[in-house]
């Protein structure tokens, strides 16, 4: 049982990939387009207390770095880059609203750290041009 569960592993890094990539994209893509909804967004980020130029970083890391993730490419990164603003919404954010709020935010962040270390897995353009 174990090898056949084995054997199913680069579905299951598709899988994250492509849950978290969408998830990413989506958000992102309603925070960059148009583009007055940037410069709000910008805007809300310094609410937060953090550099207003992080909201540009955090907008566009979720919806280039969702499409990325979709096309398998430079996962590890991308996963790295989506879990650290995962973990600082949480942090800023998500602590202040009820679990389905938060729960949602960690379950993004764990799946881009797996990602970051599991790797983009077979099924991926990081695979097929040597880059994983």
């Amino acid at each position: 049982m174990t090898k056949w569960l084995n054997s199913l592993q680069p579905i299951g890094a598709l899988l994250m990939r492509l849950i978290l990539g969408v998830s990413m994209t989506v958000f992102g893509y309603e925070k960059v387009h148009p583009v007055s909804a940037l410069h709000h967004y910008a805007h809300y980020v310094t609410t937060l207390g953090l550099p207003y130029w992080l909201g540009y970083v955090s907008a566009y890391t979720e919806f280039v770095g969702g499409i990325l993730l979709v096309l398998g490419l430079f996962t590890r990164l991308i996963a790295f880059l989506i879990g650290v603003n995962m973990l600082v919404a949480f942090a800023t954010v998500g602590i202040h609203h009820d679990f389905d709020f938060y729960g949602y935010i960690l379950a993004l962040a764990v799946l881009a750290i797996m990602l970051f270390f599991y790797g983009a897995g077979a099924m991926a353009l990081d695979r097929k041009i040597g880059f994983a």
